[in-house]
């Protein structure tokens, strides 16, 4: 009954604060983070190669993965974390893996637990009432509030106060598609000593990132600035990659006794971002929450400004194709990039609707093209690709409309525009 109230008061707060606008920011109050409030990685001071330091630091740990992603978009039915990456081993394969050689050195043993989020339901646009009092009752009328609803879930489900009692000190946060969220230990001896109750893993922005949300200082507080609160005429300045220069990557550090004291203050009253939907032709509205957006709420609350490698979240099948590629070696669970590539950034890659879904993708591919040599590739049409190919520089496929393109078992293409087998 209590979990029921308290789950009713989330849905009851994210309705009565809802007015379809961000919060408002003062653009002439922003500072760029200093160096104490966005710390560099490589500052970290090390952790001592010793197996009893280790186990201690081990010890006050839980890694939660946030398994809510739907793999739609790549035309899934479930969650995204059960798509295979490499080697026939899913998101959740390589998860399990990587933690359970993290325990090994450690000597400790693994344990694996499972929690729901909540689940709300949809607003109908048209009179702000929820759509199962509509006379929709199956599953298209609940959607889950964005992971903003982690720190309620884990109370409520009870976790948190096991956790507590185990001794846990910290949560590491990540989601379940980024292959490069992987347990650090130097990142979490850093909180400890310096009593951080919540760090936000930042990265450089590229220009692929111009949208992704950004640590500010704000009214003496660190801040997470997202696109969606930036006044239109800010809006270029804010995706430029000269005066905002890191975005959140969605790791997340969070101390769990100040998880406990916040949510039971009921403290944690992050922006609300309303998502628009439609179920049936019927206009509805997700009300939900960021994770990210708790950071001004936590005591000495801080960014880290962590390598690129720590960010390598798969949202399309062109993703897959770089994980699945020679651009990427897998050992132990972790995807690593091949020191091979001279390049710091990885290529562009750009494949037609034929691609999108990933049974598609599989069988339009012989084997994934060599590309540890590639800048760009850019895919148009019915396009089949046989076993041993290589790709390098600035690419080009293009199938004529109504032509089937195969490229040849063993192929080189090196920059060059193919539009039919003569320019192969």
């Amino acid at each position: 009954m209590v979990c029921a109230m308290l789950i009713c008061c989330g849905f009851l707060f994210l309705v009565g604060n809802q007015s379809g606008e961000a919060q408002h920011i003062e653009w002439s109050k922003i500072q760029t983070p200093t160096d104490e409030v966005v710390v560099p990685y490589d500052t970290l001071a090390p952790v001592p190669e010793d197996a009893a330091e280790t186990k201690r630091l081990l010890d006050k740990l839980v890694v939660l993965k946030l398994n809510g992603g739907l793999g739609t978009t790549m035309g899934c039915t479930g969650p995204k974390s059960v798509i295979e990456v490499r080697n026939g081993l899913t998101f959740l394969d390589l998860i399990v893996i990587q933690i359970e050689i993290v325990e090994k050195y450690a000597n400790s043993k693994i344990e694996i637990h499972t929690f729901n989020q909540s689940q709300y339901p949809r607003l109908v646009v048209e009179d702000f009432k929820p759509l199962p009092s509509k006379g929709n009752t199956g599953k298209d009328a609940w959607y889950p509030p964005g992971h903003g609803d982690v720190f309620p879930s884990l109370k409520n489900s009870g976790k948190l106060d096991a956790l507590l009692s185990q001794g846990k000190e910290y949560v590491f946060v990540a989601n379940s598609d980024n292959l490069g969220a992987v347990v650090d230990l130097k990142i979490l001896n850093h909180l400890i000593r310096n009593k951080n109750e919540y760090c936000m893993e930042v990265t450089p922005k590229t220009l692929a990132d111009v949208k992704g949300g950004t640590l500010i200082s704000y009214e003496g507080k660190v801040q997470l600035l997202e696109i969606a609160q930036v006044p239109d005429e800010h809006v270029n300045e804010f995706k430029s990659i000269e005066k905002f220069k890191i975005f959140n990557t969605n790791n997340l550090w969070v101390n769990l006794k100040a998880i406990n004291r916040l949510v039971q203050g009921d403290a944690l009253k992050m922006e609300i971002i309303p998502n628009p939907k439609e179920v049936d032709g019927i206009k509805v509205l997700q009300l939900e929450t960021a994770a990210g957006a708790a950071i001004r709420f936590f005591d000495h609350a801080i960014g880290i400004n962590v390598p690129r490698s720590r960010f390598l979240p798969v949202k399309a099948t062109s993703d897959l194709l770089l994980v699945q590629s020679d651009l990427y070696t897998l050992s132990d669970g972790f995807v690593t990039r091949n020191p091979a590539r001279a390049n710091p950034a990885n290529p562009s890659i750009d494949l037609g609707p034929e691609f999108k879904k990933v049974a598609n993708f599989l069988s339009r591919f012989k084997s994934i093209p060599s590309i540890i040599n590639l800048d760009s590739l850019k895919v148009t049409g019915d396009v089949w690709f046989g076993a041993g190919i290589t790709l390098k520089g600035k690419v080009t496929i293009t199938a004529k409309p109504g032509v089937k393109l195969e490229i040849p078992d063993g192929a080189v293409i090196a920059d060059k525009a193919i539009n039919g087998p003569e320019d192969i």
